[in-house]
């Protein structure tokens, strides 16, 4: 006996929505998992075993660097090429172009490893000293250079902005959106006070999977609107009746210096010395201008707290010759006999005046 079709279309319906029903239940754990990460977990390295092969091609980066350190270069770069070596890199140093330039090698089986190679020798450029540079190296570290010179016009409201960054000890922001926030006139405490909240959140397993945006604080923006002063300011000067003087014309002036009176062969040897000196002030400043570039920038010197000393030292000796001093020193009236004295002597003054 065959089911009736009422009841056959009734059991694939059923089958159909315990079929859906099993698979909201396995997306919605996979979700879960892959939401929640166990703590402690750490990602294995990346060794040898995963790529046996290693790399098909040869890729190499290249940076430049100012002139000033050259010499901090020199003296830390076989220290750059033992850490890079240990990565299966090369490092070479180009004095003469100025330059740093990183390429992998035939042992190299990271393929990661030549892009941090790229973001040390950025750093290297960037007067970062090498102990700090050198942990870009490592998995768990990463570095981001933002280019901050060109976000804002004017120079007296770029380095206000940029004085908001620095932190305690000269220690910088390290947060991409808060540095260009910064550089658009939002004060970077909004947006760590943001970054906190959403520390705090992520500690709660319940919230991990919803919407943060309730939670946020929003700001407005308080623009204070001022007056626009114009550049230029017309002042009308004084009104005089009398025409300007006449200007002097060639003639007049060398009349006035004598160059007037002077043969020809004075006249050019008195113009060639002339253009001497210019050339040699020239020549001078020219030097000057190349030589500045081997200064390196002055920094803050780093000013040490000095603990105050709780106990105050005493000096015995000071105070017992300040005891002495006073006892030396006569205090009150004179005596009778000093005072006969002095006045038997003024006696024979006035006589020997008369």
């Amino acid at each position: 006996m065959a089911d009736p079709p009422e009841t056959a279309e009734a059991g694939a319906q059923q089958k159909e929505k315990q079929k859906s029903r099993n698979k909201k239940k396995a997306a919605t754990v996979d979700e879960s998992e892959l939401l929640t990460v166990p703590d402690g977990w750490k990602e294995p390295a990346f060794t040898r075993e995963d790529n046996p092969k290693g790399l098909l091609e040869e890729s190499s980066f290249a940076t430049l660097f100012p002139k000033y350190r050259e010499a901090y270069l020199k003296e830390c770069w076989p220290l750059v090429q033992k850490a890079l070596g240990e990565h299966y890199v090369n490092a070479t140093l180009d004095l003469i172009e100025g330059s740093m330039t990183v390429t992998t090698t035939k042992k190299t089986f990271d393929p990661y490893a030549i892009i941090r190679a790229r973001d040390l020798i950025k750093l290297l450029a960037r007067s970062v000293p090498f102990e700090q540079a050198v942990r870009i190296l490592q998995d768990d570290v990463a570095c981001d250079i933002i280019k901050i010179g060109s976000l804002v016009r004017k120079r007296d409201t770029f380095i206000k902005r940029r004085g908001r960054l620095l932190g305690p000890k000269g220690s910088t922001l390290k947060v991409r959106k808060v540095v260009l926030d910064t550089m658009k006139n939002i004060h970077p405490i909004y947006n760590i006070k943001t970054l906190m909240i959403k520390r705090e959140l992520s500690k709660d397993p319940e919230l991990r999977s919803q919407s943060w945006e309730r939670f946020l604080p929003k700001f407005k923006r308080k623009n204070l609107k001022k007056r626009k002063e114009p550049k230029k300011k017309n002042t009308k000067k004084e009104y005089t009746p009398f025409p300007p003087p006449q200007p002097e014309s060639q003639i007049d002036k060398e009349l006035a210096s004598g160059e007037y009176f002077l043969k020809e062969r004075q006249k050019k040897r008195k113009r060639v010395e002339e253009i001497k000196a210019k050339q040699a002030d020239a020549i001078k400043k020219r030097q000057e201008e190349r030589n500045k570039a081997f200064i390196p920038p002055k920094e803050k010197p780093v000013v040490k707290t000095k603990k105050a000393s709780t106990e105050k030292k005493i000096d015995i000796e000071a105070i017992k010759e300040k005891v002495k001093n006073a006892k030396k020193k006569k205090l009150g009236a004179l005596p009778v006999e000093e005072v006969n004295l002095k006045m038997a002597a003024d006696e024979k003054k006035k006589k020997k005046k008369k």
